[in-house]
């Protein structure tokens, strides 16, 4: 990743974060089960793709497919888990695996950063 784009990126991020705060979007009450499970994901693939850059591997095409299919792939098993009447349990289940993976991630991201 060159350092224009990682100023690209982070600007992006902190202009999003703004526009979000201002107009604080309201989302239907349909996805309120979703939404956290969907954030956890999202997480894990940021962290994720930290480690990668980190450690000279990283591909945008492979975090974007990571990114979409974690989100898509919890979402889905929530709403599986809510079809078959266990919603809380498969939410807590998908959120204790990609809190574990976040939580590796974020040790091997520093790790990395201590060598440095």
């Amino acid at each position: 990743m060159t350092r224009e784009g990682a100023i690209t990126g982070l600007f992006a991020l902190v202009v999003g974060v703004v526009v979000g705060l201002l107009l604080a979007p309201k989302p239907p009450t349909w996805l309120d089960p979703y939404l956290p499970v969907a954030v956890v994901a999202a997480v894990d693939a940021a962290v994720g793709g930290l480690r990668a850059a980190l450690e000279r591997v990283f591909s945008d095409r492979v975090f974007v497919v990571s990114f979409l299919s974690n989100v898509l792939l919890a979402v889905a098993l929530v709403a599986l888990g809510d079809a078959l009447g266990v919603g809380g349990a498969m939410s807590t289940a998908v959120v204790v695996v990609l809190g574990i993976r976040i939580f590796t991630n974020a040790s091997a991201v520093r790790r990395s950063l201590l060598k440095l």
